[in-house]
């Protein structure tokens, strides 16, 4: 009888791991959320990133350098998988509505994606997107996906749209989530929470002075903002309520101008001679991080100006979690339930 319970105890501790790839992985966002739904039984086998300082910072956090170019990648020599995560970009679909199966898309950073669950047939994926994804190009884009994905490929598809302030993190965003599965399996999206934090919870303390805006530039803000609306189109910078929620964070142009606090205390501080007299500064790369969720242990070794943008292409790993939750429950309630059939 002992030797039997041995025997059940080696088993369980040798059960397989789920194993992951991690498609335009970014700094990792996608691959933490997982991580942290699965823990130990996660296993990640191939990764790809095009963006050499995203590659440092995912190497920095998982050790591992992900490889480069997918579209000049041998996909048969991915090893198989269990689950592809993919937070792809949206770029435009080459044939529209031809209906001719992946040929569709090719040449998009889909296709890449579709022809990987063609020859691996994993059990699942994870897809997210901007949130006017589903309406690119009056529909069409996704009406393509959904086709290919149901119809030639013969998932189950499962599609929302989730909002990160309703999972943890003070900051409105709003992104859309693409789930399947091979086998067809009841899953539910995480319902939304009530907001519990808000932009006070993720400041730092004693900020830099580098961050605080000039007091030539705040001007010139300013009278650029004055007469935008003037004109009827209320252009601007925005300095936030500390009580309330960020904005989305977004790469470039105004991107840093759109989620500005003010920070007198830091400003006394720092004995910056040019800064503003009403402190107002920009929000700190590690607070653009803890904005999607990041914990403070995440590292990083690159310039700030790549930092922001990677903070920016990132994803709220919150709401990954919730989603990733969901998947593991579903996927192991249809493991119980073909074992009791």
């Amino acid at each position: 009888m002992t030797q039997l319970i041995l025997i059940l105890i080696i088993k369980k501790w040798n059960l397989p791991k789920t194993k992951f790839i991690d498609l335009y992985a970014g700094i990792g966002g996608i691959r933490l959320g997982f991580e942290n739904a699965f823990k130990n039984d996660a296993e990640f086998v191939f990764s790809n990133e095009i963006d050499e300082n995203a590659s440092k910072t995912y190497y920095e956090n998982f050790q591992e350098n992900p490889l480069g170019d997918i579209t000049k990648t041998d996909l048969t020599s991915i090893d198989d998988f269990n689950i592809l995560l993919a937070g792809f970009p949206c770029q435009a679909f080459s044939i529209a509505g031809k209906r001719k199966g992946l040929e569709d898309v090719r040449g998009t950073h889909f296709f890449k994606i579709a022809k990987i669950l063609e020859i691996k047939k994993p059990d699942a994926f994870f897809l997210e997107n901007v949130r006017n994804f589903k309406t690119h190009n009056g529909g069409k884009t996704f009406e393509i996906l959904k086709r290919i994905i149901t119809k030639d490929l013969k998932y189950t598809l499962y599609v929302n749209l989730l909002n990160a302030k309703n999972f943890g993190v003070p900051q409105n965003r709003e992104r859309i989530f693409m789930v399947g599965f091979r086998n067809p399996i009841h899953f539910e999206f995480p319902k939304p929470k009530n907001v519990t934090k808000t932009i006070e919870d993720i400041l730092e303390k004693n900020v830099d002075g580098e961050f605080f805006l000039s007091q030539k530039y705040l001007d010139t803000l300013k009278k650029h903002r004055k007469r935008h609306e003037e004109k009827g189109n209320g252009f601007g910078y925005i300095i936030l309520d500390k009580k309330s929620l960020a904005n989305t964070l977004v790469l470039g142009g105004m991107g840093k101008e759109r989620n500005l606090i003010k920070d007198l205390s830091s400003l006394k501080k720092s004995g910056r001679l040019d800064a503003n007299s009403e402190g107002i500064r920009c929000l700190t790369p590690r607070e653009c991080l803890r904005l999607q969720g990041f914990p403070d242990d995440f590292k990083f070794n690159v310039p700030k100006t790549h930092l922001y943008r990677q903070a920016a292409n990132s994803v709220a790993i919150p709401v990954i979690k919730q989603i990733a939750l969901q998947m593991k429950k579903a996927l192991k309630e249809n493991r119980r339930k073909k074992h009791s059939d």
